[in-house]
């Protein structure tokens, strides 16, 4: 995927038909035997079989428990009393945090896989920590984060609670805390307090927008008022969209499996949705569940 910076301008189109991505096996993706044509309506870029395939050997699914590799236990921080705990392998580095939009985040310990698994369990089970959030939740926390320091110290304080825990297991190699965060790289300070969401292309859509921020699988876009439509060939008064100039955010997933090519007008012919105050804040789903773990 090419890389977003904030200025950079989009103008695509949605064409043909919405198809599986297939598996990814052995380091490269193996093309859907099917060719199965996906609901545009989902995240998700893969047809049931391929999906039951990828999962039939896969760690998030305590599939491949004999996973050799070693594994890294962490906390991240989505927003005010948003954290969880989650574990990804130690070659990755911080990658999966950065896809899945961790505001800020910080190492646990690393040891084997099962270590990280029981790691992972002990922090459900005696502090109730989750190991996901909702889109939405996420979403609605970016918009009301505390300055860098509080982040910090939410996590510092969870951190510590989880190193006193009993049952901490033997062959997790602890880590002592050290905060990271990611607000500038995803450019959060940019994004204004209410967005809209952008909705789910269908063949001929057309996106034009300029890229404000980015946070996981989400873009923000600035869209120019008068190329705000409420759908494919029904333009709507420019201030239907409240918020910063027509930002809107964008779920990139809902775009694989697409053929995208270049737009022919300056118009946004997806629909836009206003999204509620507050919705989503707490850690209710609201939205497509996080997407795969590893």
């Amino acid at each position: 995927m090419s890389p977003l910076p904030a200025g950079k301008v989009l103008a695509f189109s949605v064409r043909g038909e919405r198809r599986c991505l297939g598996v990814w096996r052995g380091g490269r993706r193996t093309p859907c035997p099917y060719g199965a044509v996906l609901d545009g309506a989902g995240a998700k870029d893969q047809c049931p079989s391929c999906a039951a395939l990828d999962r039939s050997r896969s760690v998030a699914a305590d599939t491949m428990a004999d996973d050799p590799r070693p594994y890294a236990v962490y906390l991240a921080y989505f927003g005010p009393g948003l954290l969880k705990v989650g574990i990804t392998a130690v070659e990755r580095g911080s990658a999966r945090l950065v896809e899945q939009g961790a505001v800020a985040y910080a190492w646990l310990g690393r040891g084997p896989l099962m270590a990280a698994r029981r790691a992972e369990a002990l922090l459900g089970s005696a502090l109730a920590v989750p190991d996901r959030f909702g889109k939405a939740a996420k979403r609605a926390a970016r918009g009301v984060l505390p300055p860098a320091p509080e982040r910090a110290a939410e996590l510092s304080r969870l951190h510590g609670r989880a190193r006193e825990l009993a049952g901490w297991p033997e062959t997790l190699e602890p880590a002592a805390f050290a905060c990271v965060d990611h607000a500038e790289l995803f450019g959060l300070d940019r994004i204004p307090g209410e967005v809209a969401e952008l909705g789910v292309p269908v063949a001929g859509a057309e996106i034009v927008g300029e890229v404000v921020a980015g946070a996981g699988a989400d873009v923000y876009l600035r869209l120019r008022r008068a190329a705000v439509s409420a759908g494919v060939g029904e333009p709507v008064r420019g201030d239907a969209v409240r918020g910063d100039a027509g930002v809107v955010v964008l779920d990139l997933r809902v775009l694989s499996g697409w053929v995208l090519g270049a737009a022919s007008g300056a118009v946004t012919t997806v629909p836009v949705r206003e999204v509620e105050a507050g919705r989503g804040v707490g850690g209710g789903e609201g939205g497509a569940g996080q997407e795969g773990l590893f």
